[in-house]
Order: structure tokens, then C-alpha cells, then sequence
């Protein structure tokens, strides 16, 4: 379940990432969720604070979340690939809910989960996504001028 490389955060993300897959997939309850992987035995590596604050922050904003997400995506967000939705979904939410993360860590680290769980381009359309959202919720991301 968690990673066992990278730094506490980054493992945090790709836990809540699964966890929030396997909650689209399923509907399960985010508690049985998060318990699941509290019993693994990476889970000490893990940030847990930020694990939690994705795993149930999603959820919990999802309407917002996808509503940011649809004017920039190419289709419905229902016919997303569920890994792609899931990372976007988490992109989304750290744009708009953890400005105190930068926007250029941000779309690495879900860039990143996509090369490692999506298909083999989507990467790129992760890329793209966050990239325009960054620029529609991050000041910072705008170009000068």
C-alpha cells in the first residue's frame, strides 16, 4: 500500500491517491479506508497528518474539486480514466486548498503518480490539467505581464 521511497510527504500522497481510488472505486467508508493502511507496515514513513487531510479532504470537496476541474478537461469527468480522476481530484485539491505547497511541487508530485499508476501518456494530460488550473487559481503561476 505505501510507498517505501521518497519523503514522507510524497509517500503521503501516493497512499491517499490509492485510497481515494479505491473510495471512487468502491464507496467505502474513508475510515475503513485510512485504517487499511494504518496497518501496513510502511506506515510509520508516512506524514500522516497530510495523508489524512487528502483522504478525507477529497471527498469532502469533490463538487468543488470536479467543478474547478471540468471547464479544462477534454470530456465529462466521469469518463476519466478512475486513476487519472483520482490524481486530478488530488492535484485540485492541493491548488486550491494548500497554497502554502507551490504550485510547481504540486503538479510534479501528481505528474509523477501518473507516470507511476496511470496509462502510459497520461502523464502529460495530468501535466496539461494542473498546469491550466494552477493558472486559473494561483497567482503566482500567471506569467508577468
Amino acid at each position: 500500500m505505501a510507498a517505501s521511497t521518497g519523503n514522507p510527504r510524497s509517500r503521503a500522497r501516493r497512499a491517499a491517491m490509492q485510497g481515494i481510488y479505491q473510495w471512487q472505486m468502491t464507496a467505502e467508508a474513508l475510515e475503513i479506508i485510512a485504517a487499511q493502511f494504518r496497518e501496513d507496515k510502511s506506515w510509520r514513513r508516512i506524514d500522516e497528518e497530510f495523508f489524512a487531510a487528502h483522504l478525507f479532504g477529497v471527498p469532502t470537496n469533490v463538487a468543488s474539486l470536479d467543478a474547478h476541474l471540468q471547464p479544462i478537461l477534454d470530456r465529462p469527468i466521469a469518463q476519466l480514466d478512475p486513476v487519472e480522476r483520482a490524481i486530478l481530484r488530488m492535484g485540485a485539491f492541493e491548488l486550491t486548498h494548500r497554497e502554502d505547497i507551490p504550485w510547481r511541487v504540486v503538479i510534479n508530485e501528481y505528474v509523477e503518480l501518473a507516470r507511476e499508476f496511470g496509462a502510459e501518456q497520461s502523464y502529460k494530460y495530468v501535466n496539461g490539467i494542473l498546469d491550466k488550473l494552477a493558472r486559473r487559481t494561483r497567482n503566482e503561476a500567471r506569467p508577468a505581464g
